[in-house]
């Protein structure tokens, strides 16, 4: 927390024109060509900058409080809270830390310098109070067992015990303009239940809302380690050259025009243009493309990227902040706020709900004896009955009861779902874009076609191949090494291996040189027509060909390709079945994309980005609910953008902590069956409030009436209670 005015608590700056574009236009609402400043999204031009980052937020509601709360500060112009990396911006006309820090601290939350650590805290310590209110009702219903009065008042101590934070924080948000919180509606409904005597209700309601709130800020902690994940891509320092000396600098010291040098295997810490004559680079990071890229002289490299096999040199060509990363995170902040957040329902409801019944209890308990001459007593104790009526520990329970059975259902079939706004929003999805790589397909080549020029058998011509590539790292050979081995093949004792830049990889055998490239690096008089035919078949079919040599006469070509999911076929009829559109969008080159799009019967979008992929979210977005299922980090903002995002268990750390949920066991075909699961949650969820509003509003006018008294709108609470918990059960049944 920010203690001193003095220290440098904040980042202040002017507004940067450093700017990227983002997504498509849809129907008036226009954004192409649109551009955004990094970390001021859509701010103010004029004004002071200050930047925090929030400590205490476990939902987005959370974000809306504090947004709230410094909006009252006069002079503020503009407030952001960028809920998935826990950023405040506000823009203002004079100096406002002061008051800001005072505000957001009143609403319950804590501030720090975004260099500054996060506070670390035991698990011990941060589940203190639930432990404490675990331990206490379970001796309350042990004394209640056997001696009521004892028993009545272990549940009241039970109940202030827990009562107490959550009364303070709702003071606190009143004091900053959040007058009906979800805190306040607890507040009153335990109040409301300890004085018609439903102590132990009142203990129940507060308990299952602490569960709640820890289930919550545990979601929320993980899935800001994912985007935390993302900014490992980059290394902390940099080694640059300059007068011929390599130093080693921090990357924020990076300037473009400065000659970088990255080790084989090492990542790029800014975007580069090449000095080496020729690398290859792991760009899955970016584009989920599984096959390294071949870069030459002069080409752009994007930050992130790995250097495969050799040292190379590049030239700085990003500003500072503004690198391939970093328009990946600000592409998953843009779409967190592009999307309107998820308010629980229950919070929302409560800002009509919970002052509509105090009213009503209020004036029934106030008004007959007043203007009516009736009796008091009688009247306080339909007040109270009302009270118990508007106690709304049934539609409390209603909602989170058949979410966490639509949870745990899901759970016991492999399917990782976070939350029940995740849940409700997966019911309503009618397309779901696929990234390709590791997703619809395995994610790593294998031979798929063996071709022979002459008498050698494929096994041999395999077995040549894989001795040529035996110990290099890249995937097309360790694909073929991997199937030489799976067949059990002997591979030949080779010598004088070396690369070839740009060309392929050769060896000695028995005294003859082996060389094994792909075709198009080969002189035009090594195939004749036949096979130079042949070679364009299979890459129109998504493949990827090369060619193996002895003493320049070609022995024959082997096909390589990221081959389907055994289930993926399977699971894209079933989507259909529920009505459920699917489309690829993929890093991947047109032709491969094509022939995986083809073989599963969807449409396909290729040669993506990560900006085009969240451009084509957007775009399909607009026109139904979508889904984005992907693996890697390059998913992640597509993700973000979709109205939901799912991730491959097998993904990167990244992918699943960005997704809203994840197929632990990387089924495919459980698609369907979560998409059915979560519609059959939305419905028990509107059949579970019908039952609990619909109970409370019948005995709310029998009460008034006088027909029903105290004992009845106890019942009236609890037999709801029970109702909408049974009700929600059968989920856990559901096939």
């Amino acid at each position: 927390m920010l203690n001193s005015p003095k220290t440098p608590q904040f980042a202040k700056a002017k507004l940067s024109p450093l700017a990227i574009k983002t997504d498509a236009c849809h129907g008036n609402d226009c954004c192409s060509n649109a551009t955004v400043a990094p970390e001021t999204e859509m701010l103010p031009d004029t004004g002071e900058r200050y930047s925090w980052l929030v400590d205490g937020m476990d939902c987005a509601a959370c974000a809306r409080k504090v947004e709230n709360a410094v909006k009252q500060i006069a002079d503020v112009q503009r407030v952001q809270v960028l809920f998935s990396t826990e950023k405040l911006l506000v823009t203002a006309q004079r100096d406002v830390r002061d008051d800001v820090e005072k505000a957001v601290k009143a609403a319950g939350y804590n501030l720090r310098n975004s260099a500054a650590p996060a506070p670390k805290t035991s698990a011990w310590h941060e589940n203190l109070p639930l432990i404490l209110l675990i331990v206490m009702m379970a001796l309350s219903w042990g004394l209640e067992q056997f001696n009521h009065p004892f028993g009545n008042i272990a549940f009241i101590a039970t109940t202030l015990v827990g009562l107490w934070p959550i009364a303070r924080q709702a003071v606190r948000l009143m004091r900053t303009g959040n007058w009906f919180a979800i805190e306040t509606l607890m507040s009153v409904a335990a109040i409301g239940a300890l004085f018609i005597g439903a102590t132990a209700e009142a203990a129940m309601v507060l308990l299952l809302f602490l569960i709640g709130e820890r289930l919550e800020s545990y979601a929320a902690s993980r899935a800001r380690r994912g985007v935390s994940a993302l900014m490992a891509l980059k290394p902390e320092v940099a080694t640059r050259i300059r007068n011929g000396e390599r130093e080693s600098i921090a990357l924020s010291d990076l300037r473009p025009g400065d000659v970088i040098e990255v080790a084989a295997g090492g990542r790029l810490p800014a975007d580069g243009r090449l000095l080496t004559p020729f690398a290859s680079f792991d760009e899955s990071a970016l584009t989920g493309e599984s096959i390294p890229v071949e870069r030459q002289q002069d080409e752009k490299v994007p930050a992130g990227s790995t250097s495969v096999d050799r040292l190379v040199q590049l030239e700085v060509i990003s500003e500072p902040g503004d690198s391939a990363i970093d328009r990946i995170l600000r592409l998953i902040e843009e779409a967190d706020e592009r999307r309107a957040p998820i308010e629980r329902f229950i919070d929302r409801f409560s800002r009509i709900y919970t002052p509509i019944i105090m009213a009503i209890a209020l004036l029934a308990a106030v008004i007959p004896p007043l203007l009516f001459g009736q009796s008091w007593g009688e009247w306080i104790y339909k007040g109270l009955a009302l009270l118990l009526i508007g106690c709304p520990c049934a539609l409390v329970i209603s909602t989170p009861a058949a979410i966490t059975s639509g949870l745990a259902a899901a759970a016991r079939r492999g399917a990782l779902i976070k939350g029940g706004a995740a849940l409700e929003r997966l019911g309503k999805i009618q397309h779901i874009a696929f990234d390709k790589t590791g997703t619809l397909t395995a994610g790593k080549p294998q031979v798929t076609t063996i071709e022979v020029n002459g008498e050698l058998s494929e096994n041999d011509l395999l077995a040549l191949a894989a001795a040529v590539e035996l110990g290099s790292s890249h995937p097309l050979a360790q694909a073929i090494v991997r199937e030489a081995q799976n067949r059990n093949l002997e591979l030949p004792d080779t010598t004088a291996h070396r690369a070839l830049a740009g060309i392929g990889v050769e060896a000695t055998i028995n005294g003859e040189t082996l060389l094994l490239s792909a075709p198009g690096k080969l002189a035009n008089t090594v195939l004749d027509a036949a096979w130079q035919q042949r070679i364009t078949q299979l890459e129109a079919e998504g493949q990827t060909v090369v060619a193996l040599l002895q003493q320049g006469q070609l022995l024959g070509v082997l096909a390589l390709r990221d081959t389907l999911r055994s289930d993926a076929k399977t699971a894209v009829a079933a989507l259909h079945n529920l009505g459920v559109q699917s489309v690829m969008l993929t890093g991947d080159n047109p032709r491969a994309a094509a022939a995986i799009a083809q073989e599963l019967g969807m449409d396909y979008r290729a040669s993506l980005l990560p900006a085009d992929k969240v451009s084509a979210v957007n775009e399909l977005n607009a026109r139904a609910p979508l889904a984005m299922v992907g693996d890697g980090i390059n998913d992640a903002p597509a993700m973000k953008a979709a109205t939901i995002g799912i991730a491959m268990g097998s993904g990167t750390d990244v992918a699943l902590e960005t997704a809203d949920a994840a197929l632990t066991h990387n089924r495919l075909t459980e698609l369907a069956n979560m998409i059915g699961l979560a519609r059959a949650t939305h419905n028990n969820i509107r059949q579970n409030i019908t039952i609990a509003l619909g109970l409370k509003g019948i005995f709310l006018v029998t009460t008034l009436l006088g027909i029903t008294g105290l004992w009845l709108a106890v019942l009236a609470d609890s037999g709801a209670t029970a109702l909408v918990t049974a009700n929600a059960l059968r989920l856990l049944r559901k096939k």
